[in-house]
């Protein structure tokens, strides 16, 4: 497995991490031996680096990752988020970033890991009443405390992404980015360049589309993410289905998997890449791990942007709903 830099001190990473949301049930059932056991391919795949957050099933993907690790964080660099708040009971959600709201929900994921530091602190989504500049003086207070490494924001624009490394060193943007949601290369990833941060990129599978088993939305449990996500809703998925079966048979003809290809694909956009694709089970992140050994020649992305041009999928990549927090851009 390959390294690529996490962190402006130099701290380096496996260019393929694991994204933890699945541990917390978001695309279905799971329990905390599997989440166990795929943490523990992780490692023999050489894939160190873990991305949770507080909202993940409720604590759930950070308990998880804490009774695995047992207080030992030396094979792991990890990365958790807060600024969302949940109502369980109605399902409102809102954001935070005040100080002792950041401070606090930080201190309970430590606990639930049971760990005393944190890698990478994210802003999971921006309080628009609050200046970010503001925001990242409560961040660099933490980080000189030593509770946490980096800082990282989620979903920000580039506009304000320059607003915030004025302040302090911002680390890490974590945007969605993928073979269908391409928004970063609208000025996020020459911004990310230009500042010295990496960009990590969630979803890079397109939440399951563009890999080797194509979603089948007939089997969407009721807490599915995707259940009432535009692009796989009638009849925007039946118009996406070709290209997506296209772009596996693609992957086949060339004697790979769609996963590992298109995993390949975003390493392939930029060497400040680190995707971080969920799974909850060891084969699927074994096949994901392939991508690292993949080789991507610049004909096979100029026939891959032939076969999913920018702007293939139908339908928006969020519901109105599911829109409430990414600060647009462009």
């Amino acid at each position: 497995m390959k390294k690529r830099r996490l962190l402006q001190s130099g701290k380096m990473v496996s260019e393929i991490g694991l994204g933890c949301m699945s541990f917390g049930g978001f695309y279905g059932a799971t329990d905390e031996t599997e989440s166990h056991a795929t943490l523990a391919a992780a490692l023999d795949l050489g894939i160190d680096l873990l991305d949770t957050a507080n909202v993940y099933g409720l604590g759930i993907s950070e308990t998880v990752i804490g009774t695995f690790l047992k207080g030992d964080t030396s094979k792991f660099t990890i990365a958790t988020k807060a600024g969302i708040w949940r109502d369980k009971e109605h399902g409102n959600r809102g954001f935070n970033n005040k100080p002792d709201y950041l401070r606090s929900e930080l201190e309970g994921s430590l606990r639930r890991m049971g760990i005393d530091h944190v890698d990478l602190f994210y802003v999971h989504r921006r309080d628009r009443e609050l200046q970010i500049e503001n925001v990242m003086e409560t961040l660099l207070a933490l980080k000189a405390e030593g509770k946490i490494g980096g800082i990282g924001f989620s979903e920000i624009s580039p506009a304000s992404l320059r607003r915030a490394s004025a302040v302090g060193p911002v680390d890490v943007v974590q945007s969605e980015y993928s073979l269908w949601s391409r928004q970063p290369d609208l000025g996020m990833l020459q911004t990310c360049r230009d500042l010295g941060v990496a960009l990590v990129a969630y979803s890079p599978l397109a939440r399951g589309m563009v890999s080797s088993v194509t979603p089948n939305p007939a089997t969407f449990l009721e807490k599915d993410f995707r259940k009432n996500n535009p692009r796989f809703l009638e009849p925007n998925f039946s118009f996406n289905l070709p290209y997506a079966k296209a772009f596996q048979a693609y992957a086949q003809d060339h004697g790979t998997t769609a996963t590992a290809l298109a995993l390949a694909w975003c390493l392939a956009r930029g060497e400040n890449i680190i995707p971080i694709p969920g799974t909850r089970t060891p084969d699927h992140l074994a096949e994901c791990a392939a991508a690292s050994a993949l080789t991507v020649t610049p004909d096979m992305m100029a026939e891959i942007e032939h076969i999913l041009p920018v702007g293939w999928a139908h339908g928006d990549r969020y519901s109105q709903a599911q829109w409430n927090g990414p600060e647009g851009y462009c």
